[in-house]
C-alpha cells in the first residue's frame, strides 16, 4: 500500500519524527482497531468450532465484488496518500485533483458492496443462512459503515481545501484524514482472504 511518503517532496523534514494527523484520530483509529480485533476474535471462535462452515462459506459468496472493493480501497488509499503527498508541495490543485480521485474510487465501495448483498439475497443468502454469513455479514456491515465515515470526511476535507484551510505547513485534517482512511483500509485487507479466500 502506498504511503503519503512516497508521494512527499525527498527527504522532507515535515515527514520525520512526527505523527501524521492529530491525537483524536489516533484515539479513533485505536477504537477501530480493538472494536475490529474484538469482531475477529468472534469470527476465529466460529471458525474453529463451525469448520466445516466456515471451509464452503466462501465457495458461495460472489469473490469477484470482493477483489473490486480490493482493489478500490487500495486505489483511494494511494489518492489520498498523493493528496497529502501534493499538499506538502504546496500544489493545493493537485491535492484536490487527488482528494477528487479518492472520493470517486472510494464512492465504488458502497456501490459494489450493495450489489454483493442484492446478489447474495437473489442467491437466498441472508444473515440467517448460517453461522459464516452471519459473520460474515456482521463483519463487512461495520467496515461499510466506517467506509462511509471516511468517504464523509474526504467531502469535509475536500470542502476545507476548497476554503483554502490547509497549507504545506498546516494540514493535519488531510492527515487525520488518510490516517483514518489507511487503518480502514487495513482492516479490509484482513476482511477480504478470511471471508472471500480462505475455504
Amino acid at each position: 500500500m502506498m504511503t503519503e511518503a512516497a508521494c512527499a517532496p525527498p527527504g522532507s523534514a515535515s515527514t520525520a519524527g512526527r505523527i501524521p494527523g492529530n491525537k483524536g484520530i489516533w484515539v479513533g483509529i485505536t477504537c477501530e482497531f480493538v472494536e475490529f480485533a474484538l469482531m475477529f476474535i468472534v469470527y476465529f471462535l466460529a471458525r474453529y468450532h463451525y469448520p466445516e462452515a466456515f471451509r464452503k462459506g466462501p465457495e458461495q459468496i460472489w469473490t469477484t465484488a470482493g477483489a473490486i472493493n480490493t482493489v478500490l480501497m487500495v486505489t483511494s488509499s494511494c489518492f489520498i496518500a498523493c493528496s497529502v503527498g501534493a499538499m506538502k508541495k504546496a500544489n493545493l490543485g493537485h491535492a484536490k485533483r487527488w482528494m477528487v480521485a479518492a472520493i470517486v474510487t472510494a464512492l465504488g465501495y458502497p456501490v459494489v458492496k450493495m450489489l454483493e448483498i442484492d446478489w447474495n439475497l437473489a442467491h437466498g443468502i441472508d444473515g440467517k443462512t448460517g453461522i459464516f454469513y452471519t459473520v460474515y455479514y456482521y463483519l463487512t456491515f461495520n467496515h461499510m459503515v466506517h467506509a462511509c465515515w471516511g468517504i464523509l470526511g474526504m467531502g469535509w476535507v475536500l470542502a476545507r481545501m476548497s476554503m483554502n484551510a490547509y497549507t504545506a505547513q498546516e494540514h493535519d485534517g488531510l492527515e487525520a484524514l488518510a490516517s483514518y482512511w489507511h487503518a480502514t483500509d487495513i482492516i479490509w485487507l484482513a476482511i477480504f482472504p478470511l471471508f472471500y479466500v480462505l475455504a
